[in-house]
């Protein structure tokens, strides 16, 4: 009799437990965890036009990029020349890897922990810095001279020199290729593009001759196309990689070359969408990015948008909905039309030729752009 009280004691105890169970205990049931939520910012390095800091002072100013571009921060950087003021900003990027963003001036390389905003290392190496290019993988920084003889092949952890590559090029804007494979090198004392193998840090091609030394330039993602800006020019080159030939010149119509306040070039900037069927062309004199059709070759103007100042360089948001030239403002690429502009702290217009996008889960970076705008077709 005992036994079979306790016995139905436990099998009532067992099917009320079973029935509290919460619903994540049933397999048929099992509640989606939602995902986590990703922010997206984009961080703006300043004195990123010369060293004018009435364009954003001095830092790196973030903003939300799904709350209209609000500022959202000011993070303080580095990088003062030997006067005491902020050196002009060179070039910025992203490392997954290493969990950095990295900051060149003239005179230095800064590495700055994303999480805690924190000043890793700054280091200046022989004949000063210029425009930096980091491998996709994070680990290794195409680092130019400042228009000297040579490239420091970098160490994206320590900052160590990995090896110095000489070229007599007058060492400028430089390119990783999406591949990790190749660095494109550009001098602003040769028509030529080079082609390095980043296994070996040699160079191994040369693109070109163009028409004239090569400033700003962009690559395809398959790296079978390069599109540059070349001195003198109003519009640009496109070359082949594949077999090394000059292809095309376009040059902007319905539009006369003038006096530029920068770079001494009249298109200084050039981007392709990331889905490659747009190139945005910067014209300084006139203040406008004219746009081609990559579609079709040569590529063919289509479209103009106005801005509020010179522009020297433009780039784009990782999804391709969103262009960013140099002058600050927030261009929609199908509409073409301007939706916002950056703002500092104050109000003041904010320009920088240095931007790169950022995504963070939590305090944690997970996706990054890129301060050129290069094609992502693979």
């Amino acid at each position: 009799m005992k036994k079979n009280l306790l016995l139905t004691l436990w099998v009532g105890l067992s099917l009320l437990l079973m029935a509290a169970l919460p619903a994540a205990f049933n397999p048929g049931t099992v509640p989606k965890v939602p995902a986590a939520k990703v922010s997206r910012y984009l961080y703006v390095a300043t004195p990123g036009v010369r060293n004018y800091l009435e364009y954003g002072g001095h830092g790196l100013l973030v903003y939300d990029i799904d709350n209209n571009y609000r500022l959202v921060k000011r993070i303080p950087t580095y990088g003062l020349a030997d006067n005491g003021k902020p050196s002009n900003v060179k070039g910025v990027g992203v490392s997954l890897a290493t969990n950095c963003i990295y900051i060149t001036t003239l005179e230095a390389l800064q590495c700055i922990d994303l999480t805690t905003e924190k000043l890793l290392w700054e280091k200046k190496y022989e004949g000063g810095c210029d425009r930096l290019a980091i491998s996709p993988d994070g680990k290794t920084i195409y680092l130019p001279s400042l228009e000297k003889e040579h490239w420091n092949i970098v160490d994206a952890k320590t900052g160590d020199v990995i090896k110095k590559l000489e070229t007599n090029s007058g060492a400028h804007n430089t390119l990783y290729g999406p591949d990790n494979n190749k660095a494109y090198l550009a001098g602003l004392r040769t028509p030529t593009l080079g082609v390095a193998d980043t296994r070996t840090h040699t160079v191994t091609k040369q693109v070109g001759p163009f028409s004239a030394a090569i400033r700003p330039f962009t690559i395809n993602g398959r790296q079978t196309l390069c599109f540059v800006n070349v001195n003198n020019l109003l519009g640009f080159e496109v070359g082949d990689m594949v077999s090394g030939q000059k292809l095309h010149q376009v040059v902007v119509q319905g539009f006369e070359k003038g006096p530029v306040k920068r770079h001494g070039c009249p298109s200084h900037g050039i981007g392709l969408t990331p889905d490659e069927t747009e190139v945005w062309l910067a014209d300084a004199y006139n203040q406008r990015m004219h746009i081609f059709d990559a579609t079709v070759m040569p590529p063919r103007q289509v479209h103009s948008v106005a801005l509020r100042d010179q522009p020297g360089w433009i780039t784009f948001s990782r999804d391709g909905k969103h262009a960013y030239p140099s002058t600050g403002e927030v261009v929609d690429v199908k509409s073409r039309r301007i939706i916002t502009a950056l703002q500092d702290e104050q109000g003041n217009p904010v320009q920088s030729e240095k931007m790169v996008e950022i995504h963070f889960n939590g305090k944690k970076p997970v996706q990054a752009g890129d301060q050129f705008g290069i094609g992502r077709v693979l």
